[in-house]
């Protein structure tokens, strides 16, 4: 009788050990990034490895939820998500595990990664201010901060300070000069806004293109589609900052999380992602930055010409994150 029970045990555990080597074979990634951002990627990394990259969309919020929610019985391997705000948010959560990585530190700078090593940046944006070519002259333009100079009053555009981009663009000017100056400046910028705060970047753009301001504040990528859609967009993008600080930069990037089914295949693939091949691919599809500086940009995204970025590590936006967001609530950025 004993030698029945021990087939039946050494065909339970093969039959254990297939699944789990089928299992991994695939990496689940929850992602704040629309599909046809990040589809590419993945699809390229399965026709090299083999290995199928199952993804879930939705906002970051949501997923962020989820995966804490599930907890021990988790599904997802990854998030992927923009900004380091949230990705910093993700990790204060407790749903990012630290993920060391020799691959990563060549590939990545240090300030575009977190010191803890809990997620990588993968594609750098720049939030910069955008202009009228038809009623301002690049000249006038020199600073962020510039934008609270009464020259400007009723002349400027904002996003909502509910948006991630706006709360981690003020938790770095923070860190740099202080909560005091910090919001002065958002006073001014508040009080030079011609109408009220817009829902999302290519409505600022918009209203520059029709008349509503002459200047505002967006991030890169968001001026790259719709230049793309409209070629002769009489709007284009200031560098700001260049004698002192640099440009706003921020990310998206990716993150281990906490009870990942299969870390393994997961990390395989963010180092894989941090590479050359992959690095050229992901910022080509969302018109942004290559995070690793061997990596040049697209010919469309270099035409906007070379800039002083900020060195500041990008994970001060969210260590500053609550600050910032009391700030911009007394400075009347709703």
């Amino acid at each position: 009788m004993l030698a029945p029970k021990r087939l039946l045990t050494a065909l339970a555990l093969t039959l254990i050990g297939s699944t789990v080597a089928q299992a991994a074979d695939e990496v689940v990634v929850y992602s704040s990034r629309i599909d046809e951002l990040i589809k590419p990627v993945f699809d390229a990394y399965t026709a090299k490895t083999g290995v199928k990259v199952k993804f879930i969309t939705d906002k970051e919020a949501p997923l962020m939820q989820r995966i804490k929610a599930e907890g021990e019985n988790a599904t997802a391997d990854l998030l992927l998500t923009v900004d380091a705000g949230n990705l910093w948010q993700a990790e204060q959560m407790g749903i990012l595990q630290p993920f060391p990585s020799k691959t990563i530190d060549a590939n990545i700078p240090p300030q575009y990664r977190a010191s803890s090593h809990a997620w990588t940046g993968l594609s750098l944006r720049a939030r910069t201010i955008a202009y009228s070519t038809e009623r301002v002259k690049p000249g006038e333009l020199t600073t962020y901060e510039a934008l609270a100079d009464k020259n400007w009053e009723g002349r400027l555009c904002l996003r909502t300070a509910k948006k991630v981009y706006n709360q981690s663009l003020t938790a770095t000017m923070i860190e740099v000069h202080g909560a005091e100056k910090t919001e002065k400046v958002l006073k001014g910028w508040v009080n030079n806004l011609s109408t009220d705060v817009f829902s999302d970047d290519v409505a600022v753009l918009e209203a520059i293109k029709a008349g509503q301001c002459d200047v505002g504040i967006v991030n890169t990528y968001y001026y790259g589609r719709l230049h793309k859609q409209k070629p002769d967009l009489p709007v284009k993008l200031f560098w700001p900052n260049q004698a002192d600080r640099g440009v706003h930069v921020n990310l998206s990037g990716i993150g281990l999380t906490r009870h990942a089914p299969h870390p393994e295949a997961a990390k395989a693939l963010v180092e894989w992602m941090t590479t050359p091949e992959a690095q050229k691919i992901f910022a080509d599809v969302n018109q942004e930055f290559p995070a690793n500086p061997a990596v040049h940009p697209s010919a469309e995204v270099a035409a906007w010409g070379q800039f002083v970025a900020d060195t500041l590590p990008v994970e001060v936006a969210g260590k500053r994150q609550a600050e910032a967001i009391r700030m911009m609530d007394r400075a009347g950025w709703n």
